[in-house]
Parts: structure tokens; sequence; C-alpha cells
């Protein structure tokens, strides 16, 4: 009787039941351990076999030692031939020759005095290595299981199996993959050489029919946009024109022509992808058609962006392509126009997709050593600064600017700094008291509600405040906390630059664009930097490394500062004053002259707006020196000064003791002394608007009358509506003689001479030799009062 075998039963259903879930987990991981192990020693072995294939295959087999056949006599030789070998079989003889070809004892010669096993012995490993290996060399292709269901039976589960099935195609494609085509030997046909005339008119003519190609494209885009995204696909595939004698030109061409064509066609809002639901739910045909129109659009509008980047891209790593159809020096051209294309697609589609990439490849090219390029970017970012209402864009271009300025270590042009300038920046979040940040409601709670509506009326407010929000959906315009949430961080970008180059980089070229900018938005900043700022500035004043403008600007960032949150800071910046009033007769007739607006615009900050804490004494000093420096300035600058002394004599009405000519109080009058405190200005006249009224401007006549009289608001002394009502900075702008020439014109009247009841005009070298006479006696003025500038009379 057999012995019964005792086989492992599968567990019962009532057994899986009780199993815990923490065993049956840990059964799972074992049976997937031991799947990867075994799978594991395969491929290790697999691997084994693959690398003793080849090292036999390296091995290149030695040959056989030859074998010095003996003498042999003619006779013995016939009695070998002679041998029966018609008795043997074919497959004997065969295998005969075969073991005759072999080294063995019989056949070696035995004169060699080499072991006869010596090279067996250095063989064995090689031998062994081929042993082990498998006698099959060529391995098919291992072929995929489709795993079927199981079979039950009582021995147990049969797992089922079959070999997936492979299509004709598939067949078909790997025997032609293993066809080797023969190239086919094409005769070599002579090139027909062209003159320069032919060539030139063969340009011309397949220039002529490429821009009617586009033209007809671009015309039947515009037509019918919805169903023309196939001709703009065509069209755009027209940047890759590959006849070499006009493919610069039609690049060009269709550059430009997709940016009109994208400008026209494109929505006025941002298309957003499809969800899954919308895209499974059924719409009607034109809602459908839009859909398509939308997508193919932004498509194409992507890839001609993509374009235009790799346009530049190649022009700044300066590599010709495989096909060579556009040439090195065909690039700096192609790059301008896809320069250009980006910055008006930048301003004129910023409501459309890809708007912030836009800025992200045109931004950086504010650094760029190509001037025109350059340009380009700097006005484009200017404009969007301009343009730009909400902040978006404006926070995403000051981003990288700071970035960029930063990474290059400051050493980058100060009109890359001179773009925040041009930021529409006003207001800006303040910080407050807890009671003014915290939220206020504006939509009752439930509780609220509850203890104090009715049921209909609650049910009344939910209707009401629900049509509130649809209506502020619709609306769709920003609210002003997100616009100053916006413009509070561009900002605090912008300064964290301009303190960053303060720290670090003081005696950079940079400097004078942050001074500017900083006397900019210098009443936006923030109150607890007040005292580190006015600091710095004390000290970049004191170093004397500054420039005369840039001395100008850290006195106006100074007053900007002080004149906005500043207010409420008992700060006398009495060495600005001092600094200023040292350094007016730094303005004169020459190079100076434009910095005359700065010093205007303090001289409103420090004295007109500031005038609760400005002493008299202190007024009277800079009027008196404001108008000593009207005699040495060109006419712009004279009138804009003597406007400031007619608002301090305004302002200041005890002043007018400067019109009278009995000095008043103690003590001479010390115009070399640099402190308007101590220069005793209540001791002098202003003598000099006797000198203005003679000058040969009628505007500065008029004003310098106006002076004389006490500067009255009515009266036949009083100034006319166009005069008064005009700021200093303003009357300087407006009198400007920066295109060479009179401002007002001079009349074109001919002044003439009586002589014994007869008129005559003048003639030409007369008025000559007179125009020669007053340019004497203006230059005698002027140094007559340059004489003057530190003596009273």
């Amino acid at each position: 009787m057999k012995p019964r075998r005792h086989r492992k039963q599968a567990p019962s259903f009532r057994k899986l039941l009780k199993t815990s879930k923490v065993k049956l987990h840990n059964k799972l991981k074992n049976k997937q351990f031991k799947q990867e192990s075994s799978a594991k020693k395969r491929r290790k072995e697999q691997k084994k076999l693959r690398q003793a294939v080849r090292d036999v295959s390296s091995k290149v087999p030695k040959p056989l030692e030859e074998v010095k056949k003996p003498q042999v006599n003619e006779e013995e030789e016939l009695d070998e031939e002679s041998l029966p070998l018609d008795m043997i079989d074919e497959d004997d003889l065969q295998l005969m020759r075969e073991m005759a070809q072999r080294a063995s004892f019989i056949t070696r010669d035995l004169s060699s005095s080499e072991p006869v096993h010596a090279a067996k012995r250095k063989r064995d490993s090689v031998i062994d290595k081929y042993e082990k290996t498998p006698r099959r060399m060529k391995f098919e292709p291992e072929k995929e299981v489709i795993h079927l269901l199981p079979i039950k039976d009582k021995s147990g589960i049969i797992p089922q199996s079959m070999e997936k099935p492979v299509g004709p195609s598939e067949n078909h494609d790997e025997e032609e993959e293993m066809d080797v085509e023969e190239p086919e030997v094409v005769s070599a046909e002579p090139v027909p050489v062209r003159s320069t005339e032919e060539l030139i008119a063969h340009r011309r003519a397949a220039l002529e029919e490429k821009k009617v190609h586009i033209a007809s494209l671009a015309s039947a885009i515009l037509a019918d946009p919805e169903n023309s995204i196939k001709k703009l696909k065509e069209l755009r595939s027209m940047l890759m024109e590959q006849d070499s004698t006009v493919a610069v030109t039609i690049r060009k061409l269709v550059l430009i022509s997709l940016m009109e064509i994208f400008k026209d066609i494109a929505p006025t809002y941002k298309i957003r992808p499809l969800t899954e639901e919308e895209k499974n739910a059924r719409v009607k045909k034109e809602t459908q058609k839009l859909r398509e129109f939308e997508e193919g659009l932004v498509s194409q509008y992507k890839f001609y962006l993509e374009s235009l980047e790799q346009i530049i891209k190649d022009w700044k790593q300066m590599k010709a392509k495989k096909s060579e159809v556009v040439s090195l020096k065909a690039y700096k051209g192609l790059a301008e126009v896809a320069v250009m294309c980006l910055c008006e697609l930048m301003l004129s589609l910023s409501y459309f997709n890809f708007h912030n990439n836009i800025i992200v490849l045109v931004v950086p090219l504010v650094t760029e050593q190509c001037r025109k390029i350059c340009d380009m970017s700097v006005e484009a970012v200017k404009k969007l600064f301009r343009q730009d209402k909400l902040g978006h864009a404006s926070l995403a271009a000051v981003k990288i600017i700071s970035g960029l300025v930063k990474r290059r270590s400051y050493c980058v042009r100060p009109e890359v700094l001179r773009i925040f300038l041009h930021l529409r920046i006003k207001e800006v979040e303040v910080k407050k008291d807890v009671d003014d940040i915290a939220p206020k409601q504006k939509m009752m709670t439930y509780k609220d509600k509850r203890n104090n509506l009715s049921r209909m009326q609650r049910k009344w407010k939910k209707a009401e405040e629900k049509l509130e929000r649809e209506m502020l959906e619709a609306e769709a315009s920003e609210s002003k906390e997100k616009k100053l949430k916006l413009h509070t961080e561009t900002l605090n970008i912008v300064f964290l630059t301009y303190f960053r180059i303060l720290k670090r980089a003081q005696k950079s070229v940079l400097l004078p664009a942050v001074l500017e900018g900083l006397a900019k938005f210098a009443h936006l900043i923030n109150l607890e930097f007040f005292d580190d700022l006015l600091v710095v500035l004390n000290k970049l004043i004191e170093s004397g490394d500054l420039s005369y403008r840039e001395s100008l600007h850290c006195v106006q960032t100074a007053f900007n500062i002080l004149s906005g949150q500043g207010d409420v800071l008992n700060i006398d910046p009495l060495n600005f004053y001092t600094h200023l009033y040292k350094t007016l007769y730094g303005l004169s007739a020459g190079s100076t002259n434009d910095d005359t607006v700065i010093a205007l615009q303090c001289l409103e900050m420090m004295l007109t707006k500031r005038r609760k804490q400005v002493s008299q004494q202190r007024a009277l000093s800079f009027i008196k020196r404001l108008s000593i420096l009207a005699l040495n300035v060109l006419p712009n600058s004279c009138i804009g000064l003597l406007s400031t002394n007619r608002g301090l004599l305004q302002t200041f009405p005890k002043t007018d003791i400067l019109l009278d000519n009995e000095s008043q109080g103690s003590g001479l009058y010390l115009p070399e002394l640099d402190e308007p405190e101590y220069c005793n200005a209540q001791n002098t006249a202003l003598w000099e608007l006797h000198i203005l009224q003679r000058h040969y401007h009628p505007v500065v006549r008029d004003f310098a009358a106006h002076l004389r009289a006490g500067a009255p608001s009515e009266g036949s002394s009083a100034l006319a509506a166009s005069l008064s009502r005009r700021s200093p900075v303003e009357l300087f702008n407006d009198y400007s003689m920066n295109e060479m020439n009179f401002n007002p014109p001079v009349p074109e009247t001919v002044p003439k001479i009586k002589n014994k009841g007869r008129t005559h005009e003048l003639s030409e070298d007369l008025q000559k030799m007179i125009e020669e006479q007053l340019h004497k006696v203006q230059s005698a003025e002027l140094d007559f009062t340059s004489h003057l500038r530190t003596v009273d009379p």
C-alpha cells in the first residue's frame, strides 16, 4: 500500500475569515518577496551566461600546430592510395577526416620539447566557461505573455497563459526593417550657372510671389477668423522658409504679419483650458465651434511666441543651424524684428494668455549690449508701467529687474533703474492701529440673523447677498484694497533694490538713479526707515563724493520723507537747509541749468510747504540769495527763481523789508557766510531787481517790476493770469531755450529812424552793429554782477 501523500490544502473561506488582516498582509509580502528573489536569481544567471558567451566570443582560437609529414617512399604512397575506401561509409569517412585535423599525440610532432598538456592547462578556464554556455547562441526575443483566468481541479489551481498574438502589420514592419534598401544612384546633372542679373530677377519674382501669398492668407484670416485656423497654421509654417535668397525677408514679413493678425483677432479676455466635465458635456454647435476656435488660436499663439523666443536665443548664442538657410549675420536683423513684435504684443495684449511669459522674455533684454534692442525693451517696459492700471504686470516686471540687478552684482546701466520712475504708484497700504486693521463685517452672521430677523427677512437677506456677489463677479473690477496691496508689494521690491545699492555700492554709477528714485517715492516709505535713511543721506552729502545733481537729489529725498508721513516727526533738518543754501551758487547758465528744476522743487518743499517750521531769518536769506542767483542764469531759470521769490514774499509777509532801502537792525549782510540763520539778510535790499528790470527777456522784466512793487495780487503791477497761476517748474519748462532760439520769439518788425521828416529802414550792416553792441552790454553786465556776488552796494 502506497503511503498517503500529505498535500497542503487551500484554506477554506471560514478560515480566511478568522485570519487577521495583519497575517494576510504578511503572507502577501512573503509571497512577493519570494517572487522578487526568484526573479533576481534568474536575472543573475542570465547575466552570467551572457558574460560567458561574451568572453568566449572575444577569444580568438589558436590555430593547430602544423604536422610535419614524414618522408614516405613512393611505394608506400601507392599502397595507401590503393586502400579500399569504397568499403567505408561516407559518414565514417567524414568523421575520420575531422578527427585527423585535431591535434593529438598521434599527429603531434614529437620533436618539439614542449610538454603535451601545457596548452591544455592554460585553456582550462576558457574551456570551463565555454562548457557552461548554452549550446544555442542566438537568443530569440522574449514574447509577451497574457495571463488568463486560472483553472481549479482536484489537484489545485492551475495557472493559464498564452502568448500575445503578433499582428500582420507588426510582422510587415519587422520585415521592412530587416530589409536593407540599396541606395539609388542618381545621375548628377550639371547645375546651370546664372548671371547676377538673373539671380536678382529670380529673387524679385520669388519675393513678390511670397508677398502675395502672405497678403492673401492674412486677408482671409482677418475676414473669417473662426474658420481660418488652418490658414493661420500655414502662414506660421512660412517661418521655416528654405529658399536662402529670400528666407530672411520672408521670415521678417511673416513675423510682423502674424503680430498684426493676433492683435486683431485675439479676444479681450483670457482663454482658460476646459475641464473634463465641460469637455464631456453636450453643447450647441455655435459653442462647440467657438471652443475649437479658441483652442486653435491659443495653440497657434503659443507656437508663434516659441518661434520668437527661439530666434532671440539663436541670436544670443550665435549658433548656425544645420540647414544654413539664414547666415549668422542675418540673426541680428531677425532678432530685432522678434523683439519689436514681443514688445508690441506685451503692450497690446496685456489681457490675453501668456502675458507674463512675454514679460519674462522682454524685461531681461534691457541689459543687452545691442543698443537698438536695449532701447526698444526699455521703452516698452516704461510704457507698460505707465498704462498698467491694476499692477499685476508692473509687479512681475519689477521682480525681474530687481533679480537681474542683484544677479549682475549691480553692474548694469543706470537706465535700468530709471525705469522705476515710470511706475504709477501714488498710494500704498500704511500700517494702522489694530482697530483700523480689523476687517469690518459687511455680512451679518448666522447668529445675528437668527436673533434679529424673522424667517421672511432672513430669506430676503440671503437673496440680496447672493445678488450682490453676482453683481461683483459680473463687474470684474479690481477692488481698491487689492490694488493697494499690489502697489505696496511692488514698492517694497523697489525700495529693497535701492537700499541694497545704498548699502553695498555707494560708489556705483547707479547711485544717481537710486537717489532720483528715492526722491520720487520717499513719501511712501515706511515710517520705521526714516531715521536710518536720513542718517545715510547726511553721510553721503558730507562725504563730498557726490556730484551737484546727486547732492540735490539727497536734499530732495530728505524733504520728501519729511513732507509725507514724516510730518509727525519733530525733526529740524538744519544740515540740509545749510547744504542747499551753500550750493545754490552751483547753478549757472552752463551745464547745470537743467538742475534748476530739482532746486526749485527742493525750495518749494523746504520753504513753502514747511512754512510753520521755517524762521523769518531763514526765509530772508533764501530770498536774497535767489535774487543774486537770478542775475547769472538763463532766462527760464531766472523766471523760475523770481516766481519762487514771489511765493516766498506772499507766504512770509514780513520779508517785504528787503524792498526798503533803510536797513534795520545791527550788523552787515554777509553774503559769503554759508549759514542762512546768521548772515544778517535783514540788513540788505533786493537791488538786483533794478538790473533785472532792464533784462532783454520780457517775462523777466515783468516779474522784476512785479516784485519791486511788493508782489501785489491786484492792480497795475499785478502779473497776468497766465504767469501767476503757474508754478515755478512749469514756467521753467515753458520758457526753455533748449531749441537754441528765443522763447517767446522776437517780433519781426524792423525799427525805423526818422531823418528830416523821412523814414527809412535800417540797413543790414547797421542791424549787425546794434546786435553786437547789445551783446557787449549784456556781457559787461554779467561781468559786473559776478564781481558783486560778495559785496553789498
